[in-house]
């Protein structure tokens, strides 16, 4: 279809971009807006529903003013997943986006039952954790009551309507703790163990399932229509082509997500992928702090950004001992230990501020490796995604502490280019672009001994600041 394109949107944590996208997969033009984040209380990680909107706005604007005249024949949207908005039946926002770092109801979600939990995991193949929708729409609906609550997809798709829709896509409605992953519904007894009516939550539809049509947009045309929806570690995962059992996704971005596909659902670390004409699960294990620790070192170290932190730990040749443990909300997948406390230890009076550098590189790559340590069978393949791969320094400490080759795709917006795939696909344009991308290979290079006792270091840093 010459001169056609679609329009993918990826709205994350700190950004969104908007990338339009050819049929044959190429890059036609990108744009990006900048989101903010606060923390009014210790623990606590908000997002303002309208300044996330207008992020939006602004990326398509940049987006399409630096491209040729095209015909937008389709929307993909990709976004964070399990952070939660609230708006009124008139379509305004009510109370702030509580995102997916936001720990408020750690201490509420220990006081449930234990046999909460075990439903959840059965229902959802997830577990109680803070870090999940279900909490923080509880939370929501308690203290800002508003009319109609989703996730974030849920929420630009409201506005991209002109406030006509309520819907989401099953891999988002996955991560509410709320949606039964094998009946493909919302459950009713998940409703009830979290108190929240489903009169307020949107519509599951698939993956691929049409979300609308454009409506009032500033920029775009009326009638443009919504195709596809997907969760954005969910869009990395397609975008890698990572369909098979052992093929291992990593995005690096605020957190970090580690998916492999699995033929069917099991009741533990497992998630729904996306719906089309069948559902793929998913294992995947969610780390809390990644790229969030590498800026915090980069603030704490007086460093203008993450590029000159990694410069710095590039001066030496290794953190000779110190570990950093960035658990500033506690631990995420394999622990699952939200009081756990970061801890900086092994430093002597011989430690610098390049080995405090070098060794936040590695608690990103250690974390990873604690993921990939639990897949039953092993990884035959680890493609990597995110803003952080830019960095060489990164992925080679990964595959080295991996002790498995890392291929870090060579275009950061894999995200928006996973939905937009979806996108093309589904308006009957069948693609493969992911057997055709580059890739950055690093191969690990320390010897087996000493991969091991860097993992052992690590693993008793953990440990010592675990909440037991």
């Amino acid at each position: 279809m010459a001169g056609a394109a679609v329009l993918a949107i990826d709205q994350g944590t700190t950004n969104s971009k908007a990338v339009l996208v050819a049929s044959d997969g190429s890059v036609l033009a990108t744009g990006s807006a900048p989101v903010g984040l606060s923390t009014p209380q210790p623990g606590w990680v908000e997002q303002d529903a309208e300044d996330l909107w207008q992020s939006v706005l602004q990326a398509i604007s940049s987006c399409l003013a630096s491209a040729e005249p095209v015909e937008l024949v389709g929307i993909g949207l990709s976004t964070q997943r399990e952070s939660v908005v609230g708006w009124s039946r008139r379509g305004e926002a009510v109370g702030p986006v509580i995102g997916w770092q936001d720990a408020r109801t750690t201490s509420w979600c220990s006081d449930l039952p234990p046999e909460v939990d075990s439903l959840v995991r059965s229902r959802t193949g997830l577990r109680v954790d803070a870090m999940f929708s279900a909490p923080k729409l509880h939370w929501l609906l308690e203290h800002a009551k508003p009319d109609h609550v989703g996730t974030v997809d849920s929420w630009l798709i409201h506005r991209l309507t002109g406030c006509q829709e309520h819907l989401t896509d099953a891999g988002n409605a996955s991560r509410t703790l709320l949606y039964d992953v094998v009946d493909l519904d919302w459950s009713t007894s998940l409703l009830a163990a979290f108190d929240v009516p489903r009169s307020v939550l949107p519509e599951v539809r698939p993956s691929n399932g049409g979300f609308g049509v454009t409506s009032g947009v500033p920029g775009l045309a009326d009638g443009i229509p919504i195709v596809a929806v997907l969760a954005d570690s969910h869009a990395a995962m397609y975008g890698q082509g990572c369909t098979q059992a052992g093929m291992v996704k990593a995005t690096y971005g605020t957190g970090s997500s580690v998916m492999t596909p699995v033929d069917e659902f099991v009741a533990d670390g497992c998630t729904l992928a996306w719906l089309t004409d069948k559902p793929l699960y998913a294992l995947e294990g969610n780390i809390v702090s990644s790229g969030a620790a590498l800026a915090w070192t980069a603030g704490m170290l007086g460093l203008p950004d993450v590029g000159a932190l990694m410069e710095l730990a590039a001066s030496v040749p290794s953190a000779e001992g110190v570990v950093l443990v960035p658990a500033f909300a506690g631990l995420g997948a394999p622990h699952w230990d939200r009081n756990a406390r970061a801890a900086l230890t092994g430093m002597n009076s011989s430690t610098t501020r390049a080995h405090l550098a070098r060794a936040t590189v590695d608690a990103v790559a250690h974390q990873i490796c604690d993921i990939t340590d639990t897949i039953p069978g092993g990884l035959t393949s680890l493609r990597a995604d995110g803003g952080a791969t830019v960095a060489d320094l990164l992925m080679q400490t990964q595959a080295d502490l991996l002790g498995h080759p890392v291929e870090a795709a060579n275009i950061p917006e894999i995200s928006a280019l996973g939905t937009a795939e979806l996108t093309w696909t589904t308006l009957g344009h069948p693609t493969a672009w992911s057997t055709t991308r580059t890739y950055r290979t690093f191969t690990p290079t320390p010897a087996p001994d000493a991969r091991a006792h860097r993992r052992a270091e690590w693993a008793t840093a953990v440990n010592s600041v675990r909440s037991h």
